[in-house]
């Protein structure tokens, strides 16, 4: 049984985790433009993230079920990650600052993050009395801590600043103190370690029932067209005309946290397969709804496609976190966990992000990519205004005329860049993923034999 104020302290501690992430992964482009940031390298920062998700997760997972406290484990994992941005800090603040050294920052950083997302989910269903009614309501406070972390660089000012991502560093560190004072949630076995485990390859043993099996490759496989929504949802978004694109984005966030709270009634009476199977079903509305609505500018298409997120990720998602945990037996729950976060987050999201990438630059015309480079001439020109400025030094009378000239180039650059965007073939782009979700859905339909309801924890 868990303490009397484990849920509060594991809500808080879900707050936190995804405070730290939502302070830099979206609005994070909108400075690092403005430093030398060029389009291969945004390729390369959202690409590390995947990567690290590929390496790491397995083996953290056998730290928290064989060697160290969970609490204890994530509280040094994101310490690390805490001085890994602090450094990526840094370095954006040199008078050259090298995109490829803030790439490498970055890595760093989620090589030690990116496990802490299986860890979190680790050790609140352990310190859950029953996983599938308030695992939930606890998970939901980890989208709310998203939501405040946009809202508050919002209102700092600082969407187009570094101090996101010293603001990121800072609640790392948060998170990384508070994590000692979660519930002790300590090794579920010990002995010798054979070279099978020290690899994290007990975790394979779930793929021996082939209903988890199924379900492993469908979360694998729908991760693909889940990468088109981060990368070009926005954009879409702006494409269809409707105003303060960023902010209408959080919709998704505001739905999930709707979902969330009423989860355990519907997986109560759904069970396992038909709430993975909705969750899939959304995504496949969510992509035709964009393929129809943005060529057309009907922004309320657009707009319920983005507040779609709640259904496509709570429903297949968190019910994937609830139903791997109870398919593996408690001695590999951890490396479970990190299986998964390596299958979809780590393999599925890398193979999306590089197949949207190769399907953007498809159906983006010759006129938009010269746009695009126009904008890009603009950016490298703020690029010299904002190194000045962090540099220090500049006349009063001139550092106005500089923030004046900084305006207009960002004018200029977004009013491009927008032009460049509906030049491209929206409806073509969208409908990949739409084809994409449907053909697994279809998958899924036909060959997971699971349980019809969550066993209880």
């Amino acid at each position: 049984m868990p303490n009397a104020n484990a849920g509060l302290r594991l809500a808080v501690m879900m707050f936190l985790q995804f405070f730290v992430w939502g302070s830099w992964y979206v609005a994070g482009p909108s400075y690092l433009g403005k430093i030398g940031f060029a389009g291969a390298d945004f390729g390369t920062m959202y690409s590390v993230g995947p990567i690290a998700g590929m390496i790491s997760p397995l083996f953290v997972g056998l730290f928290a079920d064989r060697f160290f406290a969970a609490q204890r484990l994530l509280g040094v994992l994101h310490l690390l990650g805490a001085a890994a941005m602090w450094y990526a800090t840094t370095l954006m603040l040199a008078e050259k600052p090298s995109p490829s050294a803030i790439n490498w920052a970055f890595f760093a950083h989620m090589l030690c993050y990116y496990p802490t997302l299986a860890l979190t989910n680790t050790l609140a269903m352990r310190n859950l009395s029953d996983t599938e009614k308030q695992f939930p309501l606890v998970r939901v406070f980890g989208t709310l801590g998203w939501i405040a972390a946009g809202a508050a660089i919002t209102a700092l000012g600082w969407a187009a600043s570094v101090r996101m991502f010293q603001l990121a560093a800072g609640a790392s560190l948060a998170m990384g103190l508070y994590s000692f004072l979660l519930p002790h949630t300590p090794p579920v076995t010990s002995g010798p370690v054979s070279a099978k485990q020290a690899l994290g390859l007990d975790a394979l043993e779930l793929l021996k029932d082939r209903s988890y099996a199924v379900f492993l490759l469908c979360s694998f496989l729908i991760c693909i067209p889940l990468a088109f929504y981060y990368q070009l949802a926005e954009r879409a978004v702006q494409t269809a005309g409707i105003a303060d694109a960023t902010f209408k984005m959080t919709f998704g966030q505001m739905s999930e946290v709707l979902f969330m709270a009423v989860m355990p009634l519907f997986l109560s009476r759904l069970g396992v397969k038909w709430m993975l199977a909705v969750g899939m079903a959304a995504w496949v509305i969510r992509y035709v709804l964009f393929s129809a609505g943005v060529p057309t500018d009907a922004a309320m298409l657009v707009l319920v496609a983005v507040a779609l997120h709640g259904i496509c990720y709570d429903f297949f998602f968190v019910t994937g976190q609830i139903y791997t945990d109870q398919s593996a037996r408690k001695e590999i729950r951890g490396q479970a966990q990190g299986f998964l976060v390596l299958c979809t987050l780590g393999l599925g999201m890398f193979i999306g992000a590089k197949i949207a990438g190769q399907v953007e630059d498809l159906y983006k015309p010759a006129e938009a990519v010269a746009l695009l480079d126009a904008a890009s001439e603009r950016q490298a020109e703020l690029t010299r205004i904002a190194i000045r400025f962090d540099a220090g030094g500049v006349p009063d009378a001139e550092r106005v005329e500089l923030e004046t000239r900084q305006k207009t180039l960002e004018g200029e650059a977004n009013t491009l860049k927008l032009q460049a965007y509906e030049k491209m073939d929206w409806g073509a782009i969208w409908r990949g993923p739409a084809i994409g979700a449907a053909a697994v859905l279809l998958i899924f339909l036909a060959l997971f034999r699971g349980p019809e309801r969550a066993r209880r924890a």
